[in-house]
């Protein structure tokens, strides 16, 4: 018998009858209490769409978005049984723009339903689905022809699309395909065989739920143990609280903290029921060990032989934000319960829906999928995610806006920095600041072309080397004619733009100077990712605050005249954005004041801060 429970995925473009399918299939199960029942009879006279009779897709279709405008906006699971097997649905939504709620469904499941309607055939979204479900692991898809009642249940269509699935399938790797034709909203072939569809001689859909045979991913694998909480309620008492990701965990194993290497034996395995001699994968315990050891949350604790300790990884990466991925770009990388800051340091390619080919690209847009390379500021335990989901999965959060904006699969596993060393010299930062009479910092220039950046940095350095300071400024238009010439204006450009000052800025700093970056730097994380290139009291961001009427009326360049003209493209304040400084540690309002005060009130900020003396 198969194993008692089954994840199953449901997705599809939208309005290809998901809801209505589960809704169809916890009915035919009488898995619908009587209460509910009698409210989805009156919840479909009032939202229904079936004219008389009974809209299952209401019963999933929960929230009160979704019921106004009759689809699904978020992942709605749903338990039922029957005498075979226990099962648990996720209707995942259709619509494009939530692509990363599917891809949050198919990240658990087994087996996916890939719904599809019978007049339309195999759309973008729907090759979408099936590439995500095929990269997030899953290798059984039933390929559900849906509303064949509206096609007047013509084989020849469900061949056609059957066929165009096959073609698809080549290029997904091995993929177990069952192809069932059905009308959810009548329950054709849903749990009992259509006799509207007599050259239809297959399974129904319920019956290959029951018979399908899900891959073991994690209990024949070495144990893996991410720690969730480190539980010490008093002094006697210290356990590991986490859930088993894959293998056995008995009493008297022998486990290492992969971060550390240092090793220890399970004492005991704690539950809410009591200890166990012994626990599996996708069990939540806690474990205590014979001895302390140092092991924190976003630890792993691992069997031999460990999982590889990375700061170097390859990836698969579902885009999910406006915004697109750039190379160069740090974000917060979340895998299990450990989250370091991730660098994008590559993007390689993109998958093309229509072929499933890969195409050279230099970023990623909305739900779109590429291959990504990702520089991690601390190494983390991982594994390639065909091996482990819990160790080889991971998500991309904005550091601002605190949104998840990715999601990712690990292929190729890199120690890009471990045999690279940091060589400690005798003469350092601090020698050479004492040295230079002054504490080195980074005064980092930012406002709209136009606004007077390098005018009062120009101003600034005067005054600072009148007073005997050693500085260094690092112009927007002078950098261009040599370190970043290769460099164009798009917004992947300027991202690389700033990422490659932040790092000449840095060094300026190690070497006792006072740096002074004038670069127009439109975006709050590439700003962020320089201040963090530095210590925290090494990094001024001072706004030059000018309205960009002002600047265009000023336009010293021409630029303004330029960009209004359609002669230049992504111009800062015109046709591309400006994210002003949300606190920065000065504020130049240019309208206020001549550029000499300006300068004079960085100046002034310099030795309140003790920078110069």
């Amino acid at each position: 018998m198969p194993d008692s429970l089954l994840r199953v995925l449901t997705c599809g473009s939208v309005d290809d009858g998901k809801s209505t399918l589960i809704g169809r299939l916890l009915f035919e199960c009488g898995s619908i209490p009587d209460d509910v029942m009698l409210a989805l009879e009156r919840d479909s006279a009032r939202f229904g769409t079936v004219e008389g009779g009974v809209d299952y897709a209401l019963l999933v279709d929960g929230l009160e978005a979704e019921r106004e405008q009759g689809v699904t906006i978020d992942v709605a699971y749903r338990f039922f049984e029957t005498p075979r097997r226990r099962f648990i649905l996720a209707d995942t939504p259709g619509h494009q723009q939530y692509t990363r709620n599917m891809a949050t469904g198919a990240s658990t499941a087994d087996l996916a339903i890939l719904l599809v309607d019978a007049r339309n055939g195999l759309l973008d979204q729907t090759r979408r689905h099936a590439a995500i479900a095929s990269l997030l692991g899953i290798r059984s898809v039933v390929l559900a022809i849906n509303k064949m009642d509206l096609v007047g249940f013509d084989q020849a269509v469900f061949d056609r699309i059957v066929a165009g699935f096959d073609l698809l399938r080549t290029r997904l790797g091995d993929l177990s395909v069952t192809a069932i034709p059905i009308c959810a909203r009548d329950g054709d072939n849903v749990t009992g065989i259509s006799t509207r569809m007599p050259w239809y001689r297959g399974a129904t859909l319920l019956s290959s739920l029951e018979s399908a045979e899900p891959p073991s991913r994690a209990s024949g694998l070495p144990s893996r143990f991410p720690v969730q909480y480190v539980n010490r309620p008093d002094q006697s008492f210290r356990g590991y609280a986490g859930t088993i990701a894959s293998g056995t965990i008995r009493v008297g194993d022998r486990l290492s903290n992969t971060a550390s290497r240092t090793e220890a034996k399970v004492a005991r395995i704690v539950t809410m029921d009591g200890d166990l001699a012994a626990a599996h994968a996708g069990q939540p315990v806690t474990l205590v060990l014979d001895r302390e050891i140092d092991v924190s949350r976003g630890d792993v604790l691992a069997a031999d032989p460990p999982p590889m300790l990375a700061d170097q990884i390859n990836a698969w990466v579902v885009w999910m934000d406006e915004t697109p991925l750039f190379r160069g770009r740090a974000y917060q990388f979340i895998l299990g319960t450990k989250s370091v800051i991730g660098t994008i340091t590559d993007i390689t390619n993109r998958l093309d829906i229509d072929t499933l080919r890969e195409i050279g690209v230099r970023e990623l847009g909305l739900n779109e999928i590429g291959r990504v390379a990702v520089s991690l500021s601390h190494p983390v335990a991982c594994e390639p995610y065909d091996t482990s989901r819990d160790l080889g999965g991971f998500i991309l959060v904005d550091r601002l806006t605190k949104g998840t904006v990715g999601a990712g699969m690990i292929t190729d596993i890199r120690s890009g920095r471990t045999n690279v060393h940091w060589h400690r010299l005798d003469v350092d930062k601090q020698a050479r600041a004492r040295l230079n009479h002054q504490k080195p910092a980074v005064l980092w220039f930012t406002g709209l072309s136009g606004a007077g950046k390098s005018t009062i940095a120009n101003i600034v350095e005067k005054q600072l080397l009148a007073l005997g300071h050693h500085t260094m400024t690092l112009d927007g238009d002078n950098v261009r004619h040599g370190l970043n010439r290769d460099l164009g204006f798009t917004e992947a450009d300027r991202v690389e733009n700033i990422r490659r000052i932040a790092e000449v800025a840095k060094l300026f700093v190690e070497a006792g100077v006072i740096v002074l970056v004038s670069f127009i730097s439109p975006y709050r994380n590439e700003r962020m990712l320089a201040r963090e290139c530095v210590e925290t009291d090494e990094f001024l961001e001072i706004f030059v605050d000018t309205p960009v009427e002002e600047c265009s009326r000023r336009d010293p360049k021409g630029l303004y005249q330029k960009a209004y003209s359609g002669q230049i493209r992504n111009f800062t304040g015109v046709d591309a954005p400006y994210e002003e400084p949300l606190d920065p540690e000065i504020r130049l309002r240019t309208l206020e004041a001549p550029p000499e005060d300006l300068a004079g009130q960085v100046t002034e900020e310099l030795r309140h801060r003790g920078i110069i003396a």
